[in-house]
């Protein structure tokens, strides 16, 4: 077996990966990069690009077909396969291509790759044919989709967000498991595009808000246009000569049992850590079985262990991602020091219609004694009547006693750019006060945020 000694090794090459490796490379030569499975960053090949070519084709369809109210009488075709070769020909040229071409700019004695898996703290086997001994180990080896046990037998059959974008034309059923991001943002996409498409719950929540009015809100407004189940469980799933069978069991005992073309497993992704053999890392490991890591350092514990991207499971997002990477590099570059990276005020959106999107800290985290809630409905914005689109609304979380902003939920038409801007004003710890001293175009979509603002305001004083 061949033995590669080195200072740093890199597990996984995804945007987090690359992102330590381009730091770490700077400072030595002694550096390792080991990738399991195609090159192009999950956001590239299979995330963040391809899902949303595949909603702007939907969201155009749907405005065609709304168009009325404005004048405007469409009609459109949707031409399935043409669909998905533009979405396989633009992500090949313009996304995963220009991964490729860094990751083909990197010597071949950086890099290699393989299945890797912990012999010790220090020594990683690659595929059994390469043992690689480094003094620090950072693992951004991402993440792979949820399969949960009853569809197990089905696992090399059925959808994933990994495989969904290979298929050639569109399905005429398909059942989505799961109402977070993905599910909802390709349900949507696929039932716009003239897919008979059923959403299926386990818990009833949907999306990521944690305020109940907005829970209620989201579900119910999209309960207008979808099929939604929100809570229950699968209890069998077979294939059959037409698809696949499934039988599900709401939360009030009902049976549903239907038959689909195809079944999109959408209910959440599951760190590749897991298949990594963590139990010879000597690492403490939290109740997921993923080690116990410093949010300000990525560091696992005290080891020369580093942590960062999908592979920690709780911030699966390309910024996110970026963002931890570099501060694992930094951390790894110090290691014994303690050195702190950092970190932005949470965001995310999903590209849902309405967007929903979600700033700072969590309401359910928050100390309602201590929280401000101003609120404000789309329907009362100019601009949105203009587009009569009045869906949705915006609670921005104010600290009672500071008038600091904390968070937001936003749900409804512009909900991106309401997120952005609040994020900046997070992240200079801006004031209520000093939030609406910004200028707010007239008419604009962030007047509902801005009365929102005012709302909360309104209560300090």
């Amino acid at each position: 077996m061949e033995i590669c000694e080195v200072e740093y090794a890199i597990i996984g090459a995804g945007t987090a990966g690359l992102g330590a490796f381009s730091r770490i490379r700077k400072q030595t030569d002694s550096v390792l990069l080991i990738q399991h499975g195609p090159y192009g960053t999950t956001c590239a090949r299979v995330g963040c690009m391809p899902s949303k070519m595949l909603i702007a084709a939907g969201d155009l369809a749907h405005s065609i077909k709304e168009g009325a109210y404005f004048g405007i009488d469409g009609h459109n075709q949707v031409n399935g396969k043409r669909v998905f070769e533009r979405i396989k020909e633009d992500r090949t040229e313009k996304f995963v291509g220009s991964v490729l071409k860094y990751v083909s700019s990197i010597r071949d004695q950086f890099k290699t790759e393989g299945k890797a898996t912990f012999i010790d703290q220090h020594t990683i086997d690659v595929d059994g044919k390469l043992r690689v001994k480094a003094d620090k180990i950072i693992l951004t080896c991402g993440s792979t989709p949820y399969v949960s046990p009853v569809f197990e037998s089905l696992r090399h059959e059925l959808d994933t967000s990994d495989t969904i974008f290979e298929l050639e034309d569109l399905p005429k059923s398909l059942a989505v498991v799961g109402l977070g991001v993905i599910a909802l943002e390709l349900g949507q996409a696929f039932h716009r595009l003239g897919v008979e498409t059923t959403l299926y719950g386990r818990s009833g929540r949907i999306g990521s808000f944690t305020h109940p009015d907005m829970q209620r809100e989201v579900l119910q407004t999209l309960q207008q246009e979808l099929n939604i189940i929100p809570q229950g469980n699968f209890t069998h799933a077979t294939k059959v000569a037409d698809g696949y069978e499934l039988t599900y069991r709401t939360d009030e005992g009902e049976i549903i049992t239907k038959t689909y073309e195809r079944v999109l497993l959408a209910s959440g992704r599951t760190s590749n850590l897991h298949t990594m053999k963590l139990e010879n890392a000597d690492l403490t490991l939290d109740s997921r079985g993923l080690p116990q890591y410093d949010l300000q350092t990525m560091q696992c514990g005290d080891a020369a262990v580093f942590i960062a991207g999908d592979a920690t499971e709780d911030l699966p997002l390309w910024h996110e991602a970026y963002i931890e990477g570099r501060i694992a590099a930094t951390s790894a570059i110090n290691f014994p020091a303690r050195k702190e990276g950092k970190r932005v005020p949470r965001m995310g959106v999903y590209y849902t219609d309405p967007q929903m999107a979600t700033v700072g800290v969590d309401y359910k985290s928050l100390n309602p004694e201590q929280t401000i809630i101003g609120r404000a409905r789309m329907a009362h914005g100019p601009r949105h009547e203009i587009y009569n689109d009045k869906r949705g609304m915006i609670q921005v979380y104010v600290n009672k006693d500071t008038g600091s902003l904390l968070g937001a939920e936003i749900f409804g038409r512009g909900a991106e750019h309401m997120a952005q801007t609040l994020v900046l004003a997070l992240e200079h710890k801006m004031t209520v006060d000093e939030i609406l001293q910004m200028p707010v175009y007239h008419p604009s979509l962030e007047e509902v945020m801005k009365e929102a603002l005012n709302k909360a305001l309104f209560q300090l004083k």
